[in-house]
């Protein structure tokens, strides 16, 4: 039986960690056509939330219910500003210039705090008032690539819960980007790369890596942030030091979650919400409810691969194979 809450977020095969408690998950949404201050009125009405902290670029509301809501430019060179030049003394004539371009150039970013998985539907009205009051997502600009992320926490940080996502992700990215229609701008973007064909066929050949060959493999084929499913700020819970020799980038923030950042932001759009790239999240949560699943699947992409040792895979064949394979299997 599928367990749904009352607005249809379909809980995933395992909704709460090993101490019980429901998982947890964490959106952050990008889009123009407001500015920080319409941004942070909207949210802080819908949410019933108050200020708690301010610069000219980034604002935290607080809610209650739920936590520390972060709203900002999402431009680190004007945030560092902001913050150096807050106090009242200050001369803010650049941060002021800085401020009115940033619109043009960069996306408002609302920061959600992780909130149980049971309680998504919460989130809604925010999305829905932003999109009244005139926030336009993904399609509106080339430059910028406005996407969603989704930070969500695993029910366990094993080697074998997370080896088997990994591998469930790596069979499903493709068919995710195609079937989904990620942005081409969002495609071609540096923010978002793929795993490398070589990523996949090192983790679906090795089902039983143990943590150090998983810190190994992501870190050797995969030493940036910028990926569909970005692993370092969870690889840096377990073991912070080791991620931060091969990657010393500052905004990698320690968490127990997957960051997964391929979804669009189309809020502008009135038949989208959350839901959508939650959504698309959750077929990979199934699939990795499906281990003897994933075994074959991955049994299937290396054995065409060494069929072909000279033309590599066909993305396009292996989307149509797992694309029939999810529907016969009710996965989709």
């Amino acid at each position: 039986m599928v367990d749904i809450n009352s607005s249809g977020f379909e809980l995933p095969p395992h909704p709460c960690k090993e101490n019980g408690d429901p998982r947890r998950v964490g959106f952050e949404l990008e889009f123009s056509g407001i500015d920080l201050i319409q941004t942070v009125d909207t949210v802080e009405r819908v949410l019933n939330a108050h200020i708690s902290h301010k610069t000219e670029a980034e604002v935290e509301l607080t809610s209650t219910e739920f936590g520390k809501f972060n709203i900002e430019i999402d431009w680190a060179y004007l945030k560092s500003k902001a913050a150096k030049e807050s106090g009242p003394n200050e001369d803010r004539t650049w941060v002021d210039l800085l401020s009115r371009v940033a619109p043009l150039l960069v996306p408002i970013e609302v920061v959600c705090p992780p909130i149980a998985v049971t309680r998504l539907n919460e989130l809604l009205p925010m999305v829905d008032a932003l999109r009244e009051a005139g926030a336009v997502g993904t399609e509106e600009s080339f430059i910028s690539a406005y996407g969603v992320h989704v930070n969500v926490e695993l029910p366990d940080l094993t080697a074998k819960t997370l080896g088997t996502y990994i591998r469930a992700y790596a069979l499903l990215q493709w068919w995710i980007v195609d079937t989904h229609k990620i942005d081409i701008a969002r495609r071609i973007s540096p923010y978002i790369d793929l795993y490398s064909k070589a990523y996949l066929r090192q983790v679906l050949s090795h089902p039983n890596a143990d943590m150090d060959q998983i810190f190994d493999d992501y870190l050797e084929h995969n030493p940036s942030r910028n990926r569909g499913l970005d692993l370092l700020p969870l690889l840096a819970t377990i073991d912070e030091k080791r991620v931060r020799s091969v990657v010393d980038d500052p905004r990698i923030k320690a968490r127990p979650a997957f960051h997964y950042r391929l979804p669009d932001c189309r809020i502008e759009h009135s038949d989208w919400s959350l839901l959508v790239p939650y959504n698309s999240w959750l077929v990979v949560e199934k699939l990795a409810n499906m281990p003897e699943a994933i075994t074959e699947l991955s049994a299937e992409f290396l054995s065409i691969e060494r069929q072909r040792p000279l033309l590599d895979i066909s993305r396009t064949e292996w989307v149509e194979t797992i694309d029939q394979w999810l529907k016969d299997h009710a996965l989709v």
